[in-house]
């Protein structure tokens, strides 16, 4: 925000050293970022932070002058006389999006002669970098950088219908913009519309076809208040940002609608001549709560502050009556005082105090942030370490110790990559309910389902880069999508390696068992996008599906452009939160020697591993330690028959009573071996 010495003296008494006035106002939350004589005048730049619109006029800036030197705050008070004729008469303002815009009002000017501003109202423009136009579009940016209030100026007579009409704009609609240039609409700007087309695009820019020009007769004023995330989005989407998006975005005092109205008005008939009609016309949505009226909803905008609180918080004891002399200077009303707190109504333009704590900022602020001691001891309690804390800090220890970086991806993801990988849902997000006004970058508008595809995106990149080793993984949400109502959001464990199933399979089992050791892991058959069908699993923990894996398949491989090998994994995380063990036991260890059997069993190819290991474990009972599956299936329709495999596993056993004897060892085999026949089908192999 730029800023006029010259013109801020109209309001408030400056201190005779700009040095003096910018540290002060840098002390205070308006950074300094740079100085420079214009002309007579001289241009102070200030960084306005976005929760202080009300410092993007000049009036702002004198306020907090006004507040930290003790001077009278001088702001003028409009008051545009009328003709006998009221504008209702003349003119219609109708909003059919009163979520897009709460409140529209018109004041209409006829008669205007356009020309020239006169010198002093070009200088003070000329000083903050804005380009002159004519004296009634200059008067619309005079007030706007006055009160922060953006307007605009609509040549009256190129109004089809002699209305205004704010809407939403219609998907694929084209308007012109008062920089000539075109753009098509997608539906979710405000316009404001007369009675055929769009005039403007309501809080970012006006339209070409009604400008004010040297034929303008008749101009009608707009002064509203626009839905800041709709102006944002606009702004954004066309890259089309102006100082009125920028005040917009950031929200407006509705105190300051009508004043901006008024003196706009005031300056053109001064500037340009003209009979202002008498009136104006004020359109509110049934949202709009007047300013006058807030007073009375003691439970919304009353805001409590304990005086105890300023010590706690700051350190300092701070008188009560000088509390009180801050907050009422800087425009609270003050409605409660007692001998422990006071209660205040923020001004309208203060829409960031919304707490006590921002109250103790303000009165800390204006104070003197020099003025408390570095040395203060304040009372500060440590936070505790939440559940899901311990156990990511914990996934993170043992991944990266098994070689693996973490990656930090956006959200947002290009269309084709959203459904790539849904190991989580199998509904697709058809209608793109999913998809975000405004791409986060070029083409990533959609939220992902999986955080798989973007770290497969990021392996392409380290393989274009030729780095040999790339293992990632990254904790991130992913986004379901659920007709008619908002996305389910999950946590999850995404990773990738350059390893086969096994060596993936393994880091997610140590996982499991070094974070919920009590919870069953077993395995179980799934099918994923991308991946190959011969080499993909799913995990169980606990029996609740725990995380799906896999190696890519050569068409996934193509269809991320990698070069080498890879296999992918994303696990559940708050299901592995919920069974992670943070305090641990521990339990004795057998001090006898285990006793090892192998054994050959032919089995049906149906029959998974994960129902061999159930089955062997069951029967063999609290001696069985470990039971290892070998190195492959052995298949031969020759020696075994049709459709029969040949599995060979190692089976330990122990005891905590004594070393177990051969025929110990061999009963507890031949119930394995029983089991599985009668279970199973399954018959050992000599």
């Amino acid at each position: 925000m730029i800023v006029s010495t010259d013109w801020l003296a109209d309001y408030v008494k400056l201190p005779e050293s700009l040095d003096e006035l910018t540290e002060r106002l840098t002390l205070t939350g308006l950074n300094l970022e740079g100085v420079e004589p214009i002309g007579g005048d001289t241009a102070v730049d200030l960084e306005v932070t976005s929760n202080r619109p009300d410092c993007l006029g000049h009036i702002g800036v004198a306020r907090e002058v006004a507040v930290l030197w003790g001077q009278e705050l001088k702001k003028p008070e409009p008051r545009p006389s009328g003709s006998d004729r009221a504008v209702s008469e003349q003119t219609a303002v109708e909003i059919t999006c009163p979520e897009l815009c709460p409140r529209y009002t018109a004041r209409l000017i006829r008669g205007v002669k356009i020309g020239p501003s006169p010198e002093w109202l070009q200088k003070r423009l000329t000083t903050l970098g804005i380009a002159v136009i004519n004296n009634v579009v200059d008067a619309t940016n005079y007030v706007m950088m006055e009160i922060g209030q953006p307007l605009h100026a609509f040549d009256f007579a190129k109004l089809k219908g002699g209305r205004i009409v704010v809407r939403r704009a219609r998907p694929g609609e084209p308007f012109q913009a008062i920089n000539h240039k075109e753009y098509t609409l997608s539906g979710d700007e405000v316009v404001i519309a007369d009675a055929e087309r769009p005039v403007a695009m309501g809080g970012v820019m006006g339209g070409a076809d009604s400008e004010v020009s040297d034929s303008t007769v008749d101009v009608l004023i707009e002064s509203a208040d626009f839905a800041p995330l709709a102006i944002r989005s606009a702004a954004r989407r066309h890259v089309l940002h102006s100082p009125s998006s920028y005040r917009f975005e950031r929200g407006v005092d509705p105190e300051g609608i009508d004043w901006a109205s008024r003196r706009c008005c005031e300056l053109i008939l001064e500037t340009a001549g003209g009979e202002l009609q008498e009136g104006v016309v004020d359109v509110k949505s049934s949202a709009w709560v007047e300013p006058a009226d807030r007073r009375f909803d003691q439970g919304r905008d009353h805001i409590k502050l304990r005086y105890p609180q300023i010590a706690r918080v700051l350190g300092i004891d701070i008188p009560d009556d000088t509390v009180r002399k801050i907050l009422t200077d800087l425009g609270c009303e003050e409605t409660h005082n007692c001998d422990h707190c006071v209660k205040v109504v923020p001004p309208t333009w203060r829409s960031d105090l919304t707490r006590e704590c921002d109250l103790i900022e303000e009165v800390a602020r204006i104070h003197g942030y020099d003025k408390i001691p570095t040395e203060t001891t304040l009372p500060i309690v440590m936070s505790a370490k939440r559940r899901d804390d311990h156990v990511v800090e914990q996934v993170r220890t043992l991944l990266v110790g098994a070689g693996f970086d973490e990656a930090y991806t956006l959200s947002a993801v290009e269309p084709d990559l959203a459904d790539a990988f849904s190991p989580w849902s199998n509904q697709p997000d058809v209608a793109g309910e999913l998809a975000t006004g405004t791409a986060v970058l070029r083409r990533a508008n959609r939220l992902r389902q999986s955080v798989v595809p973007s770290l497969l995106a990021c392996r392409r990149t380290n393989e274009t880069l030729s780095n040999p080793v790339v293992e990632l993984f990254e904790i991130a949400k992913v986004y379901l999508p659920r007709e008619g109502q908002l996305p389910i959001e999950k946590r999850v464990l995404a990773l990738t390696s350059g390893g086969g199933l096994l060596e993936l399979k393994g880091v997610v089992e140590e996982l499991a068992r070094a974070i919920a050791p009590s919870k069953e892991l077993s395995v179980t058959e799934a099918r994923g996008e991308l991946l190959d069908p011969s080499r993909c699993a799913g995990l169980l923990l606990g029996g609740a599906p725990l995380c799906l894996l896999g190696e890519l398949s050569e068409a996934g491989r193509d269809r991320f452009g990698l070069r080498g090998p890879a296999s992918v994994a994303e696990l559940d995380l708050e299901l592995l939160i919920g069974g992670a063990e943070l305090v641990r036991t521990t339990r004795p260890l057998s001090s006898y020697p285990p006793v090892a059997r192998d054994l050959n069993i032919v089995v049906n190819e149906s029959v998974p591993w994960v129902s061999i290991e159930s089955v062997a474990r069951s029967a063999g009972g609290e001696l069985v330690e470990q039971i290892t599956f070998g190195d492959d299936a052995f298949r031969d329709p020759k020696q075994l028959g049709q459709g029969k495999k040949s599995v060979v596993f190692g089976v330990q056993l122990r005891s905590m009573e004594g070393t177990l004897t051969g025929e110990q060892a061999d009963e507890v085999i031949n119930r394995i071996v029983a089991a599985l026949k009668s279970e199973l089908g399954g018959e050992l192999r000599a």
